[in-house]
């Protein structure tokens, strides 16, 4: 395996980016440039995201918590993520650099909220890593045994070894293709992408086609209050939804990490985030208005809230809708979904370490790029080692932990979203006065996007003290999520400091200044 490091120099242009005599600015990572256009860039993004994968495990949980105004939550949890989108393009178009979040918070607020910014992205993408592997594990046993009609097949996946060792092997498949570079993850993501939302777009105009069959006596008229989000019972159902809803939009920014290797770096990413969020909501609203004209959102029947079926809903609905050949496909879609996401979720946890570590808040080792496949290879393997360790270990010791790691997600969500929000208002703060175009874009819009994702963090904190938010677990009468949620960031926090004794320069912003870089952007 064959290494490189990048060493810049002054003058030198970056990726669109006229380097500063001080060579402290921005680096480059030695990335390859110009491997991906703005379709390639959609895709990944789309594919982070697994639209199918999200329906299938949030559609029944968002119907049991908020009802027939489960679309109304998806456009709630909609617009914080389309206001904080506007504030990674912005910061994209004077800084595209792979970093994100944690390089440019760096830039707004100094080396240490960074640091916690670049560790929440990390840590949250090494949870969804998991989770997806898991999911893809479950769906490939599923699919196995509706393939050979055979039932032991099927329950080979509550075998936990086998379970493991499968898992563990869709890890490493999908790390050896995300090792192998942009150029092998985007010829495989056309095709998982294309697959996925054309079984997806088979199943909604099925279902539309099968509203009011006897077959269905649990359907309901589609009715406008459905998109009323204050029609909802109660404010903590609203919450509760909405946090479901904030988790399916989640990995639109992967879009944004590839942003060096991207083709019109500074504008082509945020372009290509606008287009996921389109193509996302879209297909969020259609399913779900379809889903429950033909099936409600109760608990009786097939309706969404059965609790039999609540966290898999395509398993319950694939051979009633679409029949027992076409119902095969759904399973493959949702298969396919899961292992798309899973094999481009490494990008941005990758790209972060590889920008944390050329900024020198991580160890140097990190800063090694493949000379063939230009793509940071210690950084993707270390994600995977630490996905599979994780996965494995949790799933050996409880799968109540399991469970409630992934709750405390969301934590992990709303608090980089948010600071990235923040980080790009502070940013621009003096150019806010330039134009009402400036002020919305760059401020307004970005900051209440924020302060949307702040209110959502907060509410969930409070309510995760409770066992009952969650698997019913607990520390100390503590619910496990806050335990495991707050842990996780304070885990953060003391591998800050024994970073900030080993890099003292980066910790003093000698490294990475906050103030606006004096760069050139080219269109």
């Amino acid at each position: 395996m064959t290494q490189v490091e990048a060493r810049p120099q002054a003058g030198d242009t970056v990726r669109g980016v006229t380097m500063p005599g001080d060579t402290t600015e921005v680096r480059d990572k030695g990335l390859g440039g110009n491997s991906v256009g703005l379709l390639g860039s959609a895709v990944i993004g789309i594919s982070t995201v697994a639209p199918v994968y999200c329906l299938t495990s949030t559609l029944g949980p968002t119907a049991g918590e908020v009802g027939l105004q489960m679309p109304a939550v998806f456009l709630a949890g909609f617009l914080p993520m389309l206001l904080v989108a506007f504030a990674y393009r912005e910061l994209n178009r004077v800084m595209p650099d792979c970093g994100t979040s944690f390089t440019w918070t760096v830039k707004a607020f100094g080396p240490r909220v960074g640091w916690m910014c670049g560790w929440g992205l990390v840590i949250a993408t090494i949870i969804v890593l998991s989770n997806l592997a898991g999911v893809a594990t479950t769906y490939f046993w599923l699919l196995a045994g509706e393939i050979t009609g055979s039932p032991s097949v099927a329950a080979l996946d509550d075998n936990k070894a086998a379970h493991i060792l499968t898992c563990l092997t869709l890890i490493a498949v999908a790390t050896a293709i995300s090792y192998r570079g942009m150029t092998a993850t985007k010829g495989v993501q056309y095709a998982l992408v294309g697959l996925q939302l054309v079984v997806l777009a088979v199943f909604v105009a099925m279902a539309f086609a099968k509203v009011g069959s006897a077959d269905f006596p649990t359907g309901v008229d589609f009715s406008w209050t459905w998109l009323d989000p204050f029609a909802v019972k109660s404010f903590s159902s609203f919450t509760a939804g909405l946090s479901l809803a904030i988790f399916i939009y989640w990995g639109w920014d992967a879009c944004l990490a590839t942003n060096e290797e991207t083709t019109g770096s500074a504008k082509t990413p945020g372009r290509a985030a606008m287009i996921t969020m389109v193509v996302l909501i879209g297909s969020y609203l259609a399913t779900g208005i379809a889903a429950q004209m033909l099936v409600g959102s109760g608990e009786s029947g097939l309706g969404l809230a059965n609790p039999d079926t609540i966290d898999n809903v395509f398993a319950a609905l694939a051979g009633p809708v679409m029949g027992p050949v076409l119902g095969v496909t759904l399973f493959v879609a949702v298969l396919a979904s899961a292992a798309a996401s899973l094999q481009t979720t490494f990008i941005p946890v990758a790209r972060t370490v590889l920008a944390m570590a050329t900024y020198e808040a991580l160890p140097k080792s990190f800063t090694k790029v493949h000379s063939r496949f230009k793509s940071p290879g210690k950084a993707t393997v270390i994600a995977g080692v630490s996905t599979g360790t994780f996965y494995a270990v949790m799933t050996l010791v409880s799968e109540n932990v399991l469970v409630d790691t992934i709750f405390a997600l969301g934590l992990m969500i709303c608090f980089y979203y948010a600071l990235t929000a923040f980080a790009c208002a502070w940013f621009f703060r003096k150019e806010l006065t330039r134009s009402v175009k400036d002020a919305m874009l760059k401020g307004v819009l970005p900051a209440l996007g924020g302060l949307m994702l702040t209110a959502v963090f907060v509410k969930t904190l409070y309510d995760s003290w409770d066992p009952a938010h969650g698997s019913g677990s607990s520390v100390f009468g503590i619910g496990s999520v806050f335990v495991i949620g707050v842990g996780l960031l304070l885990a953060g926090v003391v591998i800050m400091l024994v970073m900030q004794r080993r890099s003292p320069a980066f910790f003093r912003g000698e490294v990475l200044t906050r103030e606006t870089p004096s760069l050139v952007v080219e269109d």
